[in-house]
């Protein structure tokens, strides 16, 4: 049986972790609530009834997370309301778009390597590091994420 009050304390919890890093707090909030709610989707009166805030702190969260991929928005046909629904897969899909991040990255702390001396000094050597990690997750994401499609689906036949 589902604890409502339990479940308000996760998604506290659980939005509060990723405004911690760095995930707009709102948007968090919404995100955890969409992905919680035994409903598929719900509208921004429900979302603001659950967490207690205005429609308007509704509005900001939703379109930033439409931005992300990570909600749609579906009209409700002879209404002016909408209801949003987390796009299946979304989590690791936005991961899996950070993944280009990680090469733009690398690529410009090797710039600074350069400029910082090179691997002789200490800050040379610090971002060699930073620059050799984010290379290898580069490298190495593809294949994380085909291990995890193929677990995935293995457990959906399940």
């Amino acid at each position: 049986m589902r604890d409502e009050e339990g479940v308000r304390i996760f998604v506290e919890k659980l939005s509060r972790m990723l405004s911690d890093w760095g995930f707009p707090p709102m948007a968090g909030r919404v995100l955890v609530t969409l992905s919680v709610s035994d409903e598929d989707s719900l509208s921004a009166a429900d979302l603001a009834e659950r967490l207690s805030v205005s429609p308007a702190a509704i509005s900001g969260a939703v379109r930033y997370l439409i931005q992300l991929g990570m909600v749609t928005r579906e009209p409700v046909p002879g209404s002016r309301r909408d209801l949003y629904r987390v796009v299946e897969n979304s989590w690791w899909e936005v991961a899996l778009t950070k993944v280009r991040l990680y090469k733009v990255l690398a690529d410009m702390v090797d710039e600074g390597i350069e400029v910082l001396g090179g691997q002789e000094t200490h800050g040379g050597r610090t971002m060699t590091e930073l620059r050799d990690f984010y290379l290898f997750m580069y490298e190495q994401m593809p294949q994380l994420h085909e291990k995890w499609r193929e677990r995935h689906r293995v457990e959906a036949t399940e």
